[in-house]
């Protein structure tokens, strides 16, 4: 048995070691409170009285089962070298770059001229994370043009918004998964009243 604890543990940690480094996951609530605070920024005096998003849980520091393997102490102090690695290639969502502030500051402007065709129903929120009029009928004939260069001007800052994040934190695959956690939060942010798109794509007042 004793000749048997050595190859053992180094399956063990080679099998640990490919978890490991494959290990580089979408981190869903950090990118959902990054979302928060951006669409906090640009809604100002009309975010919703949302419900805090769940509080990620601490990290759950268990009792190992390596631990009672043949060389287990040495085992665990591997690991702990190896897991900084999984945690830097973590994307921090609470970076700051140039194209991200410049980008929130044009999507305040647009809201503050957007925030009342919002209110009337003219203008609503997308499934995808964009906006879109809703119903030009309602928009006065004298504001529809500069309605429909204010709705293309937001998309297109969104689009880029969602694309720097993404870049600015290492992981330019990520941009669908940020695009879906942002058209999730513009909505769950939003005042009452407000129209938006379900999954199927029909109109909902809010």
């Amino acid at each position: 048995m004793k000749r048997l604890a050595a190859p053992m543990l180094l399956v063990f940690l080679g099998f640990l070691s490919a978890c490991v480094t494959i290990n580089v996951y979408f981190p869903a609530a950090a990118a959902e409170k990054a979302a928060d605070r951006i669409i906090d920024q640009v809604y100002g005096g009309d975010a919703g009285k949302d419900k805090p998003s769940p509080a990620t849980p601490a990290e759950m520091t268990p009792s190992s089962p390596a631990s009672s393997l043949p060389g287990g102490n040495l085992l665990i102090g591997l690991l702990e070298l190896m897991v900084p690695s999984v945690q830097a290639a973590t994307p921090n969502f609470d970076i700051q770059t140039p194209a991200i502030t410049q980008l929130t500051r044009s999507m305040e402007k647009h809201h503050k001229q957007l925030a009342p065709f919002y209110a009337q129903g003219g203008v609503g929120m997308t499934r995808n994370g964009e906006v879109a009029i809703r119903d030009l009928a309602s928009i006065p004939l004298k504001d529809r043009n500069q309605v429909k260069k204010l709705v293309a001007a937001e998309n297109r800052d969104r689009k880029a918004l969602y694309r720097e994040i993404a870049r600015a934190n290492g992981h330019p695959e990520w941009e669908p998964d940020i695009r879906a956690t942002f058209a999730r939060r513009w909505i769950a942010r939003a005042p009452a009243g407000w129209w938006y798109q379900n999954n199927q794509g029909q109109w909902l007042r809010k």
